[in-house]
C-alpha cells in the first residue's frame, strides 16, 4: 500500500493506519528530513527481523537508530545527559542529526550493541515526528538497501521497488539524497562519523 500523506498537515485517518501497521508488526518506508527510511516498531521483534532480512544484514551488524519526536522522548533510551549534552542536543534536535549516545535500560536487549551505544534522530519532519507521537515510543530505522538514490527520492519508484517487502510506503513528497549527519558523542571530543546533510560545529 502507498499512502499519500500531507507533509505539513498529515491525515489524522492515514497516521492512525501507519501506526496500526507498526503496533501489528509491520514494517514502513517513510519520509524524514533527508533521505527516506525502512523503520518498525521498536517492541516487535519479528519486524525487527524483517528490516534485517530485507537489508540482507543481521540485525546486530545493521545501522539501526531510533527516531524519536522530542528531547524528553530522546532522554528515555540513553544515560543520564550532561548539561552541556543536552544544549548541544537542543540546538542540533530536531535536525538532519543522527546522535550517539549510551544506551539505557529501555533500550530493548535486541537492539543493544556490544558497545551498549544507540543512534538517536530527531528529524524534522511532521509526519515522521506525528507517526512517533501517536505509535507512543520510537520507531527503529534504517536506511534503504542497495545504491538505487536516485530512485529512494521519488515515493512511487520505492514503491515499485518495495511493494513486496514492506507494508506500507508513505508518500510525503520527493525525498533527499543525502543521509544524517551522525556524530558520536560517547567520545570526548565528539566525532563526526558521517557527514551528512547537517554541518556540525564542535565549537
Amino acid at each position: 500500500m502507498i499512502l499519500h500523506t500531507h507533509p505539513d498537515n498529515p491525515n489524522p485517518r492515514n497516521i492512525k493506519t501507519i501506526v496500526e501497521c507498526l503496533l501489528d508488526g509491520g514494517v514502513i518506508i517513510y519520509p524524514t528530513d533527508t533521505i527516506y527510511g525502512i523503520g518498525c516498531d521498536i517492541l516487535q521483534h519479528k519486524a525487527i527481523e524483517r528490516v534485517a532480512r530485507i537489508k540482507q544484514t543481521p540485525v546486530d551488524k545493521i545501522h539501526l537508530s531510533f527516531i524519536c519526536d522530542s528531547l524528553s522522548d530522546l532522554s528515555k533510551y540513553t544515560k543520564s545527559i550532561s548539561t552541556p549534552l543536552f544544549r548541544m542536543l537542543k540546538d542540533y534536535l530536531p535536525g538532519p542529526y543522527t546522535f550517539i549516545l549510551q544506551a539505557s535500560k529501555e533500550v530493548p536487549k535486541m537492539l543493544q550493541s556490544k558497545k551498549n551505544t544507540i543512534g538517536l534522530r530527531i528529524p524534522d519532519n511532521n509526519i515522521a515526528q506525528t507517526i512517533v507521537k501517536d505509535l507512543g515510543h520510537p520507531i527503529l530505522s534504517s536506511s534503504l538497501p542497495g545504491d538505487m538514490v536516485e530512485e529512494y527520492t521519488d515515493p512511487e519508484l520505492i514503491y515499485e521497488n518495495f511493494k513486496n517487502l514492506v507494508d506500507i510506503v508513505v508518500d510525503g513528497g520527493i525525498g533527499g539524497m543525502i543521509p544524517s549527519t551522525v556524530v558520536d558523542c560517547t567520545k570526548d571530543p565528539y566525532e563526526i562519523i558521517r557527514q551528512g546533510a547537517g554541518e556540525f560545529d564542535f565549537e
